[in-house]
């Protein structure tokens, strides 16, 4: 087996789990909270200290990985992932829930952060698109594979099942890994970690996203929230002053004179912040508004996931050969004419409905993610694509962290700020009598808005420039100032 396959086999099992979990809490999560007697808070850490460990996490593993090489640190997630799933199986109360779903956005940062950049080493340019299709369609069947086993051992086991399912998998993919895998990328033997760097930009991203989540549920006094964004500004402007004097950056800030690099992560951040909100205020609305059970919610959610396997393969590979721009502008605008037509959606629209405006946003995203992906990581130098792939998660997880955010300060502008709060926490199970057809108009007003947001994404897509197909690639990257 020629070794690209090897790697991309082998980075399925990565992905896989990771999509099985992704998707896992989303719907176990009002369960888990009553099982466990969470408050608000506790309940939205569920799912906010995982995205937090991970985010930070992505940046150093993308230059650790740089410098020791991917296979060490991918093994590393595996073994982390699956230690942080056994012990969340385990937990006695929400702390503990929440300490160990952080162990899990740690091992998960590993594996996501180096797959990519292990595809991008062992694949010729001319078939990477095809080839980070086929990755992310392993996400995507695991995120579909999460909603179903979610909504049955919901239905006949106990919470602490939905963790189970990732111990088998972690254990096996960490075998496979150590024996199949060997090191091929460009590294930098010796070189320090910038360990300033990483601690003001943990600083910076930790504050940031403390003071979204907490201001947006009411958590905390107005004045702390100001307090944590003027900490968090500051520090990320003495993080960017830093890194562009430091030899061994964590960051590297000349990553961004890459033209094509630059628009596709702005793409991608905006990309995020429209569409991450979108599969949860799904849900809720299925649960809480419809009236489906866990398990019935997840199965009704699998058309997006459907069409999204249908057309990411085939997006990459044709992104491979007429290049991606035709591809990421489709994929932004139907993914913007979805989230519009969930705008329309009422208590009362029929399913069949529902699932024409799933696949128009699984089609939307199928076209977007691979050919971006891969037009962003191709251009980068082979001894900078572990930062690389780590800046790329990074922002896209501050992206899709927002994403909850804007969704909450747009509904409470129609909906009572209480039943907002509440509902998106999963504290309860049921919206109270007569407030459903309110919620329903602030889901509406939410769609809204991030199908805009979501369509601003147009703008660094299409300013990347005309990116030439690999086929007639002549130059391995295009810097701005050139």
């Amino acid at each position: 087996m020629e070794y690209k396959w090897t790697v991309v086999t082998v980075t399925t099992v990565g992905v896989l789990m990771s999509g099985i979990d992704s998707r896992i809490v989303i719907i176990g999560l009002p369960t888990v909270a009553t099982a466990l007697n969470a408050d608000a808070e506790q309940a939205i850490w569920f799912t906010q200290s995982y995205v937090l460990a991970s985010t930070i996490a992505t940046l150093l593993f993308g230059r650790i990985t740089d410098i020791v090489g991917r296979i060490k640190i991918y093994n590393m997630g595996f073994i982390i992932f699956t230690i942080g799933s056994a012990l969340t199986s385990l937990a006695q109360d929400p702390i503990q829930v929440i300490l160990f779903r952080g162990i899990q956005g740690v091992g998960s940062a590993a594996l996501f952060t180096n797959s990519i950049a292990m595809i991008v080493d062992s694949t010729p340019r001319k078939q990477l698109g095809l080839f980070l299709g086929l990755n992310q369609i392993s996400f995507r069947f695991g995120a579909m594979a999460g909603l179903t086993i979610s909504g049955i051992i919901l239905s006949l086991i106990d919470w602490r099942a939905l963790f189970y399912v990732n111990i088998p998998i972690g254990i096996f993919g960490t075998v496979w890994s150590r024996w199949r895998l060997r090191e091929i990328a460009t590294v930098e033997k010796g070189a320090p970690v910038d360990w300033i760097g990483f601690g003001m930009v943990t600083i910076s991203v930790s504050t940031f996203l403390l003071a979204l989540t907490y201001g947006a549920y009411g958590l905390i006094a107005e004045s702390i929230v100001i307090s944590l964004l003027i900490v968090s500004s500051l520090t990320l402007i003495v993080f960017l002053w830093y890194e562009r004097r430091s030899k061994y950056p964590v960051m590297d800030m000349s990553l961004f004179r890459i033209r094509e690099f630059t628009g596709g992560v702005t793409a991608l951040v905006i990309n995020g912040m429209a569409w991450g909100a979108f599969l949860l205020l799904l849900s809720l609305y299925l649960q809480l508004v419809v009236g489906y059970t866990p398990f019935e919610a997840g199965i009704r959610v699998l058309p997006f996931d459907a069409a999204f396997l249908a057309v990411g393969p085939l997006s990459g590979r044709l992104s491979d050969r007429f290049g991606p721009i035709p591809f990421t502008t489709a994929g932004i605008a139907l993914t913007s004419l979805g989230l519009y037509l969930f705008s329309l959606v009422n208590a009362t629209t029929p399913y069949p409905v529902l699932v024409a405006y799933m696949m128009v946003i699984g089609v939307g995203t199928g076209f977007f993610i691979s050919p971006n992906t891969s037009a962003v990581m191709s251009v980068v130098p082979p001894q900078r694509r572990g930062i690389a792939s780590g800046v790329r998660a990074l922002l896209f997880n501050v992206g899709f962290t927002v994403s909850l955010n804007i969704a909450i300060l747009l509904m409470i502008t129609v909906a009572p700020y209480a039943l907002v709060t509440q509902v998106i926490s999963s504290a309860g199970t049921s919206i109270p009598a007569g407030y459903a057809q309110i919620f329903v108009l602030a889901l509406q007003k939410a769609y809204l808005w991030l199908a805009v947001i979501n369509a601003l994404a147009l703008v660094p897509s299409l300013l990347r420039g005309r990116v030439a197909p690999a086929a007639k690639e002549e130059v391995p990257f295009a810097v701005l100032d050139e």
